[in-house]
């Protein structure tokens, strides 16, 4: 705490704010599950193309077709699931 005060004789007012907050949200642990689950989001589907591409032809097409499927598949169990919960959010007639 004590360091901060002295830092903060350094800074001028809106910095020191700056800082502080930069400091707090770096050091919370939220912060770093956000961005390591956005890192994720952005690299896994780009190493699963790369992988796709690399396959040879015969390979590249059952991945491909794979992946529709299960696509297809994990939007039709959203799309039910989604379905009973409204049809048990209805009261009964």
């Amino acid at each position: 705490m004590f360091e901060l005060i002295i830092q903060a004789k350094n800074l001028s007012f809106p910095m020191l704010f700056i800082n502080l907050g930069v400091s707090m949200a770096v050091s919370d642990k939220w912060v770093w599950i956000t961005v390591f689950s956005v890192v994720l989001v952005i690299v896994v589907p780009l190493i699963v193309i790369w992988g796709i591409l690399n396959m040879p032809p015969e390979l590249r097409l059952i991945a491909t077709l794979g992946i529709v499927v299960l696509w297809a598949v994990v939007s039709g169990y959203k799309d039910w699931v989604i379905s009973k919960r409204q049809e048990a959010e209805k009261p009964p007639v």
